[in-house]
């Protein structure tokens, strides 16, 4: 039985979305154990860290799998089109939200601080920081706000990014130069270099 799961957990992506086409049900698990939490942190921060919202479409994401497992395009790798069709319910979410434009989206901006070796000023900093960031990084244009997160908080190549966001490395890499210009310059005075 041992040697079993060391085969499995040894299995590709690829291979575990092969099995999981003909009804396995343990290459789904692994998957499962693989990417549900980068995807919760994916959601939690493009959805406007609201933690129930990043769970549910965590949910939603695996059960398309689940009920659709022929949809992987075995052409590319399984990360880049996971998160093809995670950012793409991140798209249609944003898009349902400009039409309810008017609402509260209950934001959420109180950020833990565990370090206690922490100064007292140096946590105010931090939330201050942290509280400016994320509101810098709403008010970007969705664009540059997914290849921005993408790159930055996934951790994705250019070239990952691009089949995700179906468009050409150039594109991606001029999204990414201008949002991070942007928030480079919107919380300058955060830069203790500048502020001397």
């Amino acid at each position: 039985m041992k040697l079993l799961r060391t085969t499995y957990e040894s299995l590709t992506d690829e291979q575990l979305m092969e099995k999981l086409s003909n009804g396995d049900r343990r290459a789904f698990d692994l998957l499962y154990g693989r990417y549900a939490q980068p995807m919760k942190n994916y959601f939690y921060r493009l959805m406007w860290k609201d933690t129930e919202k990043a769970e549910d479409f965590v949910h939603d994401l695996f059960a398309k799998i689940i009920q659709n497992p022929d949809a992987f395009d075995a052409s590319r790798s399984f990360k880049t089109w996971f998160y093809s069709v995670a950012n793409n319910m991140v798209k249609n979410e944003y898009k349902k939200q400009e039409v309810r434009k008017g609402t509260q989206l209950g934001v959420d901006q109180h950020e833990n601080v565990s370090d206690h070796a922490m100064s007292v000023l140096q946590q105010v900093e931090e939330k201050q920081f942290q509280e400016v960031f994320q509101q810098e990084l709403k008010t970007l244009e969705e664009k540059h706000r997914i290849v921005f997160s993408l790159r930055h908080f996934e951790g994705l190549s250019i070239k990952e990014i691009a089949e995700i966001v179906e468009s050409n490395e150039g594109t991606v890499k001029s999204r990414l130069f201008y949002a991070t210009k942007y928030l480079a310059e919107k919380l300058k005075a955060f830069n203790p270099v500048l502020n001397r």
